[in-house]
């Protein structure tokens, strides 16, 4: 029972977190874009924001196992409180390139923030869910069954969360300024700190056995074949949605701050509402065959939506903003159902001892896409415009989807614990 009182101020302290992270993006790309940064130069401000997370999703999968989750998360929200104190220290006065270096470096500890937050997160819930099912006295089916219900529920939830820091990140820059914006969501994210440090214990996650340097590389195929897909996934996302859409939206469609952080909140909260229902319309998957199966049908649906919008799009007709905005929703939803089965999927395949190493890993693997989303997606969208964007995400999307045709046909359903 421990294990879940942990879990539940994890995932509080997850959310919290989550929460200003998404406001964090929204403040910075609508801030600078109004002082003048081209979209290049704002896919700029987040590139190390997404390549630390490479390096601390590898290395921070080693240390929660070794040293146990409460390291890596209180590390995580420390770090996120001196980021936002950081770029709060930000001047009008400085130089454009100094401002792009400084923005950039308080990015990076904000990135790795991000990832040892959300690592820790994720991990629990393999403890947790192992704990419950044991407990009951409950059939090996029922605990496959209601581990990927709760993947989904904490993935659905924390994608909502971001969406709605969207709409908060748009507000209170409206609101406050740039600095009383940073300065209120790192007090906020104070008291998360504190009050969640009071209730983890300090050895969950903790591996007992001793974890081997080689561990960290040596992975299975399902693993590898999984994160390899992941790099293509979720850059065929961010390709279009980091900077081309957000930019496009206030200088092409003449939307204001609110309206385009609303957008982004409610395409992101939709995403997330998805996430969490997304078993309840995918009833068949059991175990990891059955979601590969499904991951694959998924995938191949989703490689249409961004075909058809830059269709659309270049056809120029008299409605294509209307069906631009409800194509992206349709995007969003088919996406949510990938990125859910996905998140599934790695849990599933990943023995209880090693859920830290396989879910840093896997989450490595996320970074890169992201990374190469966002420098994409600057790149892209301003020599070729939001049309390429989607053809890029087209091929990206069917990329990601071959790829899981390459996971065993026999894929281990014993790897559930």
């Amino acid at each position: 029972m421990s294990d879940v009182r942990g879990y539940m101020a994890v995932t509080a302290a997850y959310w919290g977190f989550t929460l200003t992270d998404g406001a964090l993006r929204m403040l910075v790309l609508l801030h600078f874009h109004q002082l003048g940064f081209s979209p290049l130069d704002l896919a700029y401000l987040f590139l190390l924001y997404e390549a630390m997370g490479i390096a601390t999703n590898f290395v921070g999968g080693w240390i929660a196992a070794r040293f146990g989750l409460r390291l890596t998360l209180f590390a995580g929200l420390g770090i996120q409180i001196f980021a936002l104190l950081l770029l709060s220290g930000l001047q009008k006065s400085w130089s454009m390139e100094f401002s792009i270096l400084y923005v950039m470096g308080a990015q990076a500890l904000s990135g790795v923030a991000k990832d040892l937050t959300k690592m820790s997160s994720k991990s629990a819930v393999k403890l947790v869910v192992k704990e419950e099912g044991q407990g009951a006295g409950q059939g090996e089916d029922k605990e496959k069954g209601l581990l990927f219900h709760w993947v989904a529920l904490l993935t659905g939830s924390k994608n909502a969360l971001k969406g709605l820091g969207f709409l908060l990140g748009g507000v209170l820059l409206q609101a406050l300024g740039f600095q009383m914006a940073l300065w209120s969501m790192a007090l906020a994210l104070g008291v998360v700190f504190v009050v969640t440090r009071l209730i983890v214990d300090k050895d969950m996650g903790r591996v007992k056995s001793k974890i081997r340097g080689r561990e960290l590389f040596s992975k299975s195929r399902e693993i590898n074949i999984l994160s390899f897909s992941r790099i293509f996934l979720f850059a065929s996302r961010d390709v279009w949605f980091v900077v081309g859409l957000p930019v496009f939206l206030y200088s092409t469609m003449g939307w204001s701050f609110d309206e385009v952080g609303a957008f982004m909140a409610l395409w992101v909260i939709g995403y997330g509402i998805v996430q969490a229902f997304v078993p309840r319309f995918t009833k068949r998957i059991k175990d990891a065959h059955s979601g590969a199966v499904a991951t694959r049908l998924w995938g191949g649906l989703l490689a249409l939506v961004p075909a058809i919008l830059a269709y659309g799009l270049w056809l120029d007709f008299e409605l294509v903003h209307v069906f631009l905005l409800v194509g992206l929703l349709v995007f969003g939803f088919v996406f949510a159902v990938n990125s859910s089965l996905h998140s599934y999927l790695i849990v599933a395949c990943s023995d209880e001892d090693k859920v830290t190493l396989n879910v840093g890993f896997y989450y490595m693997a996320n970074a890169i896409g992201r990374l190469a989303g966002t420098l994409l997606s600057g790149l892209v969208f301003q020599y070729y415009g939001l049309v390429a964007c989607l053809i890029v995400s087209t091929a990206m999307v069917l990329i990601a989807a071959i790829s899981i045709f390459f996971l065993a046909p026999e894929t281990k359903t014993s790897r559930i614990v």
